[in-house]
């Protein structure tokens, strides 16, 4: 098994790209630790699990001291939708806090105990939807999202030398209980959809597995020789 050894912590575990990768490496034989703000999405997986709202700086930071990953998956993340304009304050506080500023601190305190034990892997979830492409009405999200793209080229450059590498995800739009919520939250759900699937060159949305398949790549000793790339995994939506 391609993660055999290797202790992993998961967060937004519960649903979507998150449960896939705790899945995935599950199934690949790591040890894994999963959180979600919502415990009880937990339910039937495998491993350490329990509750934990990742922007909670001291209780995120003492769960991965505690679980002492040799992997760290950092997923949680929050979708905002409109223009510059339209945003507020809040909307950019609650993004930037949970899309960026989690996987700082949880980045923090994975890092002593890799560069301890010689090195370790770190998987950080962007989306293409960030300084990869502009997409419409995305305005703090890809802000965001491209803050996690700098963060994790930061940490590949400054721990190059410590065995441990850092690398981010970049998803197209992906089959998930929150993108359900989003088509819904327009007032026409099958018009959205459709939309959405148009702008995929392949003509379909991604799968969560699709994306944890990449995780358990970047999380195995497979990729020794990749750090501080941006992935994109977008069935070609950012290749037009």
């Amino acid at each position: 098994m391609r993660l055999a050894g290797k202790r992993a912590f998961v967060t937004a575990a519960g649903q979507g790209i998150g449960r896939a990768i705790a899945e995935a490496f599950v199934r690949e034989g790591a040890e894994v630790t999963a959180t979600d703000l919502k415990g009880d999405l937990l339910a039937g997986l495998e491993g350490r699990t329990f509750a934990l709202d990742v922007t909670d700086r001291a209780a995120l930071q003492q769960a991965i001291r505690d679980a002492a990953p040799d992997v760290l998956a950092n997923c949680a993340g929050f979708v905002h939708a409109g223009t510059v304009e339209q945003a507020t304050d809040d909307e950019f506080d609650v993004a930037m806090s949970l899309n960026v500023r989690a996987q700082f601190h949880a980045i923090q305190a994975a890092l002593p105990g890799m560069v301890a034990r010689g090195g370790g892997s770190i998987v950080n979830i962007a989306s293409v939807a960030s300084s990869i492409i502009a997409a419409p009405g995305r305005c703090i999200y890809g802000m965001s999202k491209a803050a996690v793209i700098g963060l994790t080229k930061s940490v590949a450059i400054d721990y190059v030398t410590t065995g441990v590498r850092a690398n981010c995800i970049c998803p197209g739009t992906v089959e998930s209980p929150s993108l359900q919520d989003r088509l819904r939250a327009t007032g026409d759900y099958e018009a959205a959809r459709r939309a959405f699937v148009a702008r995929q060159p392949m003509g379909r949305i991604g799968q969560p597995g699709e994306v944890a398949a990449l995780a358990v790549y970047l999380a195995s000793d497979e990729s020794a020789f990749t750090t501080g790339q941006a992935h994109i995994i977008d069935g070609g939506w950012a290749a037009g």
